[in-house]
């Protein structure tokens, strides 16, 4: 067994401990989600926070990875443009990603997707950290983009910066047929989740 399968399993419980609890809690999840939709298929789910660390990123590719493992095919997007971190989970470069698909909509989707051994789930890393995500994720053809790739998926989950951070997350919501606002016991704060989920 190489080293990244290890780091994988090691952080990533859908895929270490597929029939525990938790692994059992993302199946549940994914069942909530589709209740709660009612006829409306959701194709596109953000996932956020009120802030930072609350363990967004970790629940979107635990998320990502259930419905993978559900012969859904998944494409996970990193969105998060100033602190990325799907591709330490996964143990992947991240030289390349969403932010050369913004700053050129000339690029193909395709060639930036990556394929990890995780069933049928596909990810785009955020390339290159920008400190202008803003004006990236407004300006450019980001609705283009994600209507491509909606074509080509049956669902896309995006991980998003805390939505109190920037500005980012509220664009991206916008183009995302849901939301899931995720909390931490302990930390979040209750006028933060208030803010957050207005």
């Amino acid at each position: 067994m190489s080293t990244v399968k290890r780091t994988r399993k090691k952080r990533i419980v859908t895929i270490s401990n597929p029939d525990s609890i938790i692994s059992e809690q993302f199946r549940s999840l994914q069942t909530n989600i589709k209740f709660a939709t009612g006829k409306k298929v959701m194709k596109s789910i953000l996932i956020t926070s009120p802030d930072k660390g609350a363990g967004k990123s970790t629940i979107a590719l635990n998320l990502a990875v259930s419905l993978a493992q559900q012969k859904e095919k998944v494409l996970l997007i990193d969105a998060n443009l100033k602190n990325p971190s799907i591709h330490k989970f996964l143990n992947i470069t991240n030289n390349e990603g969403l932010t050369n698909l913004l700053l050129n909509e000339q690029l193909e989707v395709e060639f930036f997707v990556r394929k990890p051994d995780l069933g049928d789930l596909y990810i785009l890393t955020s390339g290159n950290t920008s400190s202008h995500s803003t004006e990236l994720i407004s300006f450019t053809n980001l609705e283009q983009l994600l209507d491509s790739v909606h074509k080509a998926y049956d669902v896309i989950i995006i991980d998003s910066p805390s939505v109190l951070e920037v500005a980012d997350t509220k664009i991206l919501a916008n183009y995302c047929d849901g939301i899931v606002l995720v909390y931490s016991k302990g930390q979040t704060k209750y006028d933060d989740a208030l803010h957050a989920r207005r």
